[in-house]
């Protein structure tokens, strides 16, 4: 896989199980360009290591007064040059092909993930991490990739130095082959709490981003409140953590640096020591001191790859176990089904509460706990309730159907729809059934007054349709944006709307207009809306009152608020009092009518 080459027509199917697991299970998918990297980096860390042997060459030539073996030198070292300049240019071209391609790997897995698991991602996973590992986590990973094949080069070029100074000059090469593993291992005892230090750091810089995220999401109502230095005290505090981790980290990362270079050098002096002795005492030629020297000398460069890939691993692998942890998850449900694709229909009803939504209705569900009825709401679109119930349509449970089916028959809005940025154009171009138009959606949302200020908010943009929305719509009131989320739910047309307090943030004259745009653009289409607005309850074919998890009274909007004190309390915000006043008056005309009997 090249870069150009991006994406991946199939990422694969990662081994999940974990963090170690997921990075063998990218190794081995990139094998090709491993041995790639692997083969470039051999002949580039062999190269730059037999230079000493060539100088050593040269020089004792020249001792000798030997004109031939000078030559010899010569070649040596500038075949030699050419093997250092054609292995460093082909090995980060693979080293950087190797990181992207891992990383790029990693995110269109995460993507997909995201795509699969839609609303229930972040209710399992944080916001702020699931940002983290998509970002900077899948950078680490990549690092680590590529890697891993630098360092068996590096580590296949140090053993094949140490066999050839043994062969070439025994009495240095014994203290060199003594020396080396020393180096390579000196620390290994200090990894575990640099990479505890790192960890540490990683996790204060995710509730830092996740802090982040959140105050921009809720930027408008905090600074509604005045509640901006607040949260800026709290970031600040957060971002003040992260450095100090940071900090704490790096020292432990310097240290081993600094071994890295002190370890080496001591080596040296021991060997040039040693060395020269050796050749006071005749033993050895200067040639083959200079080039056991030289060899120690350039033998620090491929010895900085323990380093790289102690850091690299140190760094990526709690961010692979962290990407382990959101590739593994997986919806309640079977995404490939186990029921043929064909689209059922039929009324919709959930065993979990006994609701009945008559197809080719409109349903209103009145429930006074908002977070029940949020679940309940994506129960209906097919995630199934923690005791394994799902809601059935024509009687198939929607978790038995393939996800694209169940996502063409039942489509939820969610309490807080996302608007994503784009033209408004761009936000109706969604899958839809084509018998509903963008004019059609837009003028039963109501949504002539976001038309005006779309197209007076651009300048470039004579048609609304082509005017900008910003991220999130956050240049739009909440009731513009809810109501273009509304218009985008209507165009799809899908054969079962379930809507979860879609006019919560419109004024009632506006609300009065939707509820009739909707019955009559959702004529013979199954409707389930979740609110308590008398205006759009008005307008419902039927109403379902749920209580403590359960259907306690079904009928419509007018016999309910005199019949059912339970419903006329969350309907009309009834206090306890009122309530009592309303029960008493009712049993007045109770007697009246005995006694009139």
């Amino acid at each position: 896989m090249q870069i150009q080459d991006l994406p991946y027509p199939d990422p694969g199917v990662p081994d999940a199980r974990s963090g170690p697991r997921l990075l063998w299970w990218l190794f081995r998918n990139q094998l090709d360009g491993q041995l790639k990297s692997l083969a470039w980096g051999l002949l580039h860390f062999v190269s730059v290591t037999a230079l000493p042997f060539g100088v050593g060459l040269a020089i004792q030539a020249v001792v000798d007064r030997s004109g031939s073996r000078l030559a010899l030198a010569g070649g040596l070292m500038a075949l030699a040059g050419v093997g250092v300049a054609l292995g460093d240019t082909f090995l980060h071209r693979a080293a950087v092909t190797n990181w992207i391609t891992a990383a790029a790997r990693v995110q269109q897995l995460l993507a997909r993930k995201a795509a699969l698991l839609g609303s229930a991602l972040t209710r399992r996973v944080a916001a702020g991490e699931v940002v983290a590992v998509s970002t900077g986590d899948v950078e680490k990973i990549g690092w680590f990739v590529e890697a891993v094949s630098r360092f068996t080069a590096a580590a296949v070029t140090i053993v094949l130095v140490c066999v050839g100074l043994l062969l070439y000059q025994p009495a240095l090469g014994v203290v060199v082959a003594a020396g080396l593993p020393v180096l390579a291992l000196a620390v290994l005892p200090l990894l575990p709490r640099a990479t505890r230090r790192a960890d540490f750091q990683r996790e204060k810089a995710g509730r830092a981003t996740e802090l982040a995220s959140d105050t921009v999401a809720g930027l408008r109502v905090l600074r509604g409140i005045g509640g901006e230095e607040l949260f800026l005290d709290r970031y600040r505090s957060a971002s003040q953590d992260v450095r100090h981790a940071a900090v704490r980290s790096a020292r432990m990362w310097a240290l081993i640096s600094a071994i890295q270079v002190l370890l080496p050098g001591l080596l040296l002096i021991t060997v040039v020591w040693y060395g020269v002795h050796l050749a006071r005492q005749g033993r050895i030629e200067i040639g083959e001191l200079v080039t056991v020297y030289s060899s120690i000398m350039v033998l620090t460069y491929p010895l900085r790859h323990f380093e790289e890939i102690a850091m690299a691993y140190s760094f990526s692998r709690p961010s692979a176990k962290r990407a382990a942890r959101v590739l593994r998850l997986e919806r309640a449900t079977d995404t490939g089904g186990s029921r043929a694709a064909d689209l059922p229909s039929g009324d919709l009803y959930d065993p979990a509460t006994g609701l009945l939504a008559p197809a080719g209705r409109l349903t209103a569900v009145v429930c006074g706990d908002p977070d029940a009825a949020g679940v309940l709401a994506e129960r209906l679109g097919g995630h199934p309730s923690e005791a394994g119930t799902s809601a059935l349509l024509g009687g198939v449970p929607l978790d038995e159907l393939p996800l694209d089916a169940a996502r063409t028959a039942v489509l939820v809005q969610d309490k807080d729809p996302v608007l994503l940025s784009g033209t408004l154009r761009e936000l109706l171009d969604v899958p839809k059934s084509g018998e509903v138009g963008a004019a059609e959606a837009l003028s039963a949302a109501q949504c002539e007054d976001v038309l005006a200020a779309l197209a007076q908010g651009s300048l470039d943009a004579a048609d609304p349709m082509d005017a900008r929305i910003t991220e999130r719509g956050r240049s739009l009131s909440g009731g513009q944006r809810q109501r273009l989320a509304l218009a985008r739910s209507l165009v799809t047309d899908p054969e079962v709307l379930v809507l979860d307090e879609p006019t919560s943030a419109v004024d009632s004259h506006t609300e009065a207009r939707i509820a009739t745009g909707l019955r009559e653009l959702r004529a013979g289409r199954t409707t389930v809306v979740f609110t308590s607005s008398p205006l759009l309850l008005d307008r419902a074919d039927r109403v379902v009152l749920l209580h403590e998890g359960e259907v306690v009274a079904v009928g419509v909007h007018r016999e309910l608020v005199h019949k059912e004190p339970r419903y006329r309390a969350v309907v009309t915000r009834e206090t306890d009092e009122e309530a009592a006043r309303h029960n008493a008056n009712r049993l007045d005309e109770l007697h009246e009518i005995e006694e009139t009997a």
